[in-house]
């Protein structure tokens, strides 16, 4: 089996607004965490969404999942570890990894579809888009 690359690691912090009344994190903020990672990763590969590279394509998730490992409350330091599992003609599919020191606190995944603009229809994943994933991957 070949060695998969590193994943990317974003570190970010369960925010006030994060939590529920229980005090723990609310089930849907786990994926504004997996969508900030997603961002900063399309930047550090040099081709964010709003690159006018990806005028006329958008990006409707098609699915999203997530499963809680262990609790995270207000102010804890986590790391979102983001690889990619699976990439297609035109959808890709990213695996978010959520730890706080060495506790294993989150899995999800997240499957991402290039839409055309004018038809509405499935379109291939923009060249630049591709490019910056698989260089990614290469690292």
């Amino acid at each position: 089996m070949p060695d998969l690359p590193p994943p990317f690691l974003y570190p970010s912090r369960i925010r006030f607004v994060d939590t529920d009344a229980s005090q723990r994190i609310h089930y849907t903020a786990m994926f504004r965490h997996f969508e900030a990672a997603e961002m900063e990763w399309l930047r550090a590969g040099g081709c964010p969404y709003s690159d006018s590279r990806m005028a006329g394509v958008t990006f409707p998730r098609v699915h999203v999942e997530c499963d809680f490992q262990a609790e995270l409350r207000f102010d804890d330091l986590v790391t979102v570890a983001l690889t990619v599992e699976r990439i297609g003609t035109s959808s890709f599919t990213m695996v978010f990894a959520v730890s706080s020191g060495d506790r294993q606190c989150a899995r999800g995944k997240i499957v991402v579809v290039c839409i055309d603009r004018g038809t509405q229809r499935p379109c291939p994943i923009p060249s630049a888009l591709l490019d910056s994933i698989q260089r990614q991957l290469a690292k």
